[in-house]
């Protein structure tokens, strides 16, 4: 019984165990919660602040005891990570900024790298200095903001594209990748980012295959970078191929399934799609969710993959073999996302005038919090030449390739599908 009790304070499980209470408090008191604000200017400001900073600070204490890791030196260290994190989440929040797609992860990879390679990170810093506890909370937060409802929203149609587009651009991603000389759990990272939803899917794929986190930060950027140019080319592209193809109103709902299988960030398509019309706007933020979606489903079959893969001597491994390697934070996200799903489905999250739930949402800003606190901390932990290297070459080049192809491929396969089969079938 001991044996079994001390299997539970992995990393792994005491992730779940701290995120629990995040979760409850999202779907129970969603409404007396914290969020992270848009400025500074007010006293309510400084309040959420506040208590955002004592509910970190009271999961990382909790955490760490658990783990039995120190707990000297992580108030003064955390506020630090904490401050250098909420700037980031406020420069996110700026307007112009989120026109463009970039997230706060971008920001807190930045500026933690300025601070790593400009002046230089102290002992006393250290301690909180947790990128690897901090992402998978995050991840597992994430999990209740994947609702099954909105793969019912994009019907049977929408359902077909994205496992038809997540599952192409995965396998052809990765083998680009490969033969580009990126290490496996790299490409693998890649493909996650590039078929499924950018950041939270790399972040969620790096968790489980265990890869660099230097390299997770590269990728990340990649996926925000490039989503700029993206936002304007895709209607551009829409607006010259669709309408010699298909009627006004069926070219408008195809270049929405386009737009919102290949830009890799939820603000992104919505920014992209918008260029087009609202038709093709709520299309493509359909389509986006219905994807991802299937952030879970690509990140268990990796993880099954790779544990099974962890036989001993080419045999194939038991099922204990398989448990004991599988990460078991994954569980804590595929469970978050069960919950809230049911929950939502049961009538127990009633929208808002907008058609949003704030409990998801939630939800979600505890996972965007724990995502910023996690790049800081690998900004802090990263050298500028370790960005430049050769394989980060090989990586850029794989990226752009695999993006190229998703652009190909989600076109012929939003063709086919909403604009031959959909258009017959009704």
């Amino acid at each position: 019984m001991k044996q079994f009790f001390e299997s539970l304070r992995t990393e792994d499980w005491v992730v779940v165990w701290v995120s629990i209470p995040l979760l409850l408090l999202s779907a129970l008191i969603p409404a007396l919660l914290p969020n992270v604000p848009s400025t500074l200017a007010t006293l309510e400001a400084w309040r959420n602040i506040a208590l955002l900073f004592v509910i970190v600070l009271v999961v990382l204490y909790v955490g760490n005891r658990l783990l039995g890791r120190p707990l000297k030196g992580l108030f003064p260290s955390l506020c630090v990570v904490f401050a250098v994190s909420l700037l980031a989440q406020l420069v996110a929040k700026i307007p112009a900024v989120a026109y463009w797609g970039f997230e706060s992860v971008f920001f807190s990879v930045l500026f933690g790298l300025l601070i790593r390679n400009v002046w230089h990170v102290p002992a006393w810093m250290k301690p909180a200095i947790q990128g690897e506890f901090f992402i998978k909370i995050g991840v597992v937060c994430l999990g209740a903001t994947i609702l099954f409802s909105d793969v019912m929203k994009s019907g049977i149609f929408g359902l077909v594209q994205a496992c038809l587009v997540v599952a192409i651009v995965w396998f052809f991603a990765f083998r680009t990748a490969r033969r580009a000389g990126v290490d496996e759990r790299s490409a693998m990272i890649l493909s996650s980012g590039v078929s499924i939803c950018g950041v939270s899917a790399c972040i969620t794929a790096a968790r489980v295959v265990g890869g660099d986190d230097r390299k997770l930060s590269y990728i990340v950027s990649l996926v925000l970078i490039i989503v700029v140019p993206m936002i304007y080319l895709m209607p551009w592209l829409a607006n010259l191929i669709l309408p010699h193809l298909f009627a006004p109103e069926v070219a408008e709902e195809v270049a929405g399934a386009w737009i919102g299988g290949t830009i890799d960030t939820t603000s992104g398509v919505a920014a992209s799609s918008m260029i087009v019309g609202e038709t093709a706007n709520s299309h493509a933020v359909i389509i986006k969710a219905a994807q991802n979606v299937l952030i879970g489903v690509v990140a268990f079959f990796i993880a099954l993959y790779l544990s099974a893969r962890s036989g001993h001597g080419g045999q194939a491994p038991s099922l204990g073999i398989v448990w004991e390697k599988f990460p078991k934070f994954i569980l804590g996200f595929v469970a978050a996302s069960l919950v809230f799903s049911l929950l939502q489905s049961g009538g127990v999250f009633v929208p808002d005038a907008r058609g949003k739930l704030a409990e998801p949402g939630v939800a979600k800003m505890f996972s965007t919090v724990f995502f910023s606190l996690a790049f800081v901390c690998i900004g802090l932990d990263t050298r500028l030449k370790e960005i430049v290297s050769r394989e980060n070459r090989n990586i850029l080049r794989s990226f752009l390739v695999a993006q190229a192809f998703n652009i190909v491929v989600t076109l012929l396969i939003a063709s086919l599908l909403f604009g031959v089969l959909k258009p017959m079938w009704s």
